[in-house]
């Protein structure tokens, strides 16, 4: 097994081509062309005349499109509540009420629903809706309402009801990165995902920078002059902390920023795939890849930096899933990611799959993959909880 032709979270394993070529100058950098400067760090290609071993491709945004805003809002409920109970129904009305609202000038791009039963037995129901600038997301929180919805949430107030059993936890994380902190890859240039919706937005040609090791911080432009390592100074935060062992179901807790936090969202879309290719994937890649999430979710924190990871499946209404899932992963830094995806045994697994996978179908592998990456500094991020359990997110970085 060639270890020097992956990257994280199984992405570069796949491809739609049985064969392909192109000449190094047909290909593409993954960084944009206003992006790119006189590099102070070395690149990880490993040679200048380098060919990816299959096609991969990066989404393009407008030049003057220089900061998104993922917004990822959601409640929590117990273990108790069924996923098609009226109380989750009630929390989807309530976000969704602000994500279809009129009234804003500046409507999300892109929304998404998703869900996941985590390792606490609690289902947990989020929109993921994207902006093309933070001021288009402020204007929204404000005019639609959704701020003054927020802020106003009891923690105390929404646990009482039945008992503590039904009322739901809340939780808000706004990631924002600038386009020189973000890279994003896919298997394909006919997919449209999470940011690619943007308005302008498109799809490059081939890009080099992939199918090596290092190649995810290749294509992230301030890798060019900036190492984009941790410190583990943790900022002050407006909300006081309290113990790790309390009722967090009672609290709306804001956790204090981290410098140049890693989050990857990597996705795989099967809708679209052959009844061969479907068994063949449910049977085989998404067991291996389940088993890699669990990890990353119950003991990434000790022993990667993963500090939060959530598989989850992708809806087309209130509860019903789709062919299509995502893992949305915290670290500390980008080097624990890289680390992970590197030398860790699940990931290894994870790659060993899709090559088996791939071996199977003749390498003609029409299974839809992407991710987008994102290293975050200190002012590109806001997560907040309510009500929510101690292990919810970003909750779990805390002690």
């Amino acid at each position: 097994m060639d270890k020097t032709r992956h990257d994280s979270l199984g992405l570069e394993h796949t491809s739609s081509c049985n064969a392909w070529s192109l000449t190094i100058s047909a290909l593409e950098s993954s960084v944009a062309d206003h992006l790119q400067c006189p590099r102070s760090i070395p690149a990880r290609l490993p040679s200048p005349s380098f060919q990816p071993p299959y096609p991969g491709f990066s989404v393009r945004f407008p030049q003057d499109v220089s900061q998104l805003v993922i917004a990822i809002v959601g409640s929590q409920h117990r273990p108790s509540v069924s996923p098609t109970s009226v109380a989750v129904s009630t929390s989807h009305a309530a976000i969704s009420s602000f994500l279809a609202s009129t009234r804003p000038s500046t409507p999300p791009s892109f929304v998404e629903w998703a869900s996941v039963t985590d390792n606490r037995g609690y289902y947990n129901l989020c929109a993921l809706a994207y902006w093309d600038g933070k001021s288009s997301y402020e204007s929204w929180a404000s005019s639609s309402g959704f701020k003054a919805w927020w802020d106003g949430l009891d923690a105390d107030a929404d646990s009482q009801d039945d008992d503590l059993d039904q009322g739901p936890g809340w939780f808000l994380e706004i990631l924002s990165p600038t386009t020189d902190r973000f890279e994003t890859l896919f298997n394909t240039d006919s997919a449209r995902e999470g940011s690619s919706h943007f308005a302008g937005a498109c799809m490059s040609s081939a890009v080099q920078e992939h199918g090596y090791w290092g190649s995810m911080r290749d294509r992230i432009p301030l890798s060019q002059t900036d190492v984009l390592s941790a410190n583990n100074t943790r900022l002050p935060s407006p909300s006081q902390l309290t113990d790790s062992n309390a009722d967090h179901r009672k609290k709306r807790i804001t956790i204090p920023r981290h410098r140049n936090l890693a989050i990857i969202r990597s996705g795989q879309d099967w809708s679209t795939t052959t009844p061969e290719e479907r068994k063949l994937y449910l049977q085989t890649m998404h067991p291996i890849l389940q088993k890699g999430m669990d990890f990353l979710q119950n003991h990434g924190k000790e022993e990667v930096g993963c500090y939060s990871c959530r598989f989850m499946h992708v809806l087309d209404s209130e509860t019903e899933k789709t062919d299509r899932t995502f893992g949305l992963a915290y670290f500390d830094e980008l080097a624990s990611l890289e680390r992970w995806s590197k030398e860790h045994e699940t990931h290894l697994a994870i790659f060993g799959g899709f090559f088996r996978y791939a071996q199977q179908l003749g390498n003609n592998v029409t299974l839809r993959v992407f991710h987008e990456v994102m290293v975050l500094e200190e002012g590109q991020q806001f997560f907040e909880y309510v009500g929510c359990h101690g292990d919810t997110g970003m909750l779990a970085s805390r002690g």
